[in-house]
């Protein structure tokens, strides 16, 4: 019989000479982890070093019910659905109104990229140009406001 004393440091030696590589090898593939090697070098992958990685997957989130209502939603009458569809119609062509009187003023003001000049601006030539940048800016965003306007009445009809 072996004696006791000499194989306990034996197998105590065995334990810590054990490889470190406890864990396999991981390798990131974008937002993904993988530890298999031949996929890995496929997608291009690279190995992550230093220290344990801990990767938990998670389920992918229910795709939205297609525009149904809670049921919890209350129910409007059909009357009622049309008097909002109408008030709605009303206030988007008041808005439209609005913008066109908005972007017309523009326009005029801006005079083909030839705003009058103040009497400042008359010395100070970067004052000018200032203002006919932003007076261009102005009226870039009206005439996008008219065009967004107009989508949303077409989407009204």
């Amino acid at each position: 019989m072996k004696n006791p004393l000499f194989v306990l440091p034996i197998l105590a030696l065995a334990l810590v000479w054990q490889p470190a590589g406890a864990q396999d090898r991981i390798y990131r593939c974008g937002n993904e982890y993988t530890n298999n090697a031949s996929e890995a070098k496929e997608r291009g992958c690279k190995l992550v070093e230093g220290g344990n990685v801990t990767v938990l997957q998670s389920s992918r989130p229910a795709a939205p019910a297609a525009a149904a209502p809670p049921a919890s939603a209350p129910k409007v009458s059909a009357a009622d659905q049309k008097a909002r569809d109408s008030d709605r119609q009303a206030i988007l062509q008041d808005e439209l109104r609005k913008a066109e009187a908005r972007l017309a003023e523009l326009t005029k003001e801006y005079n083909n990229g030839f705003p009058q000049k103040s009497a400042l601006e008359m010395r100070n030539a970067q004052a000018y140009q200032e203002r006919t940048a932003e007076l261009k800016a102005n009226m870039d965003r009206a005439q996008a406001d008219v065009d967004g306007i107009r989508r949303e009445l077409e989407r009204a009809k």
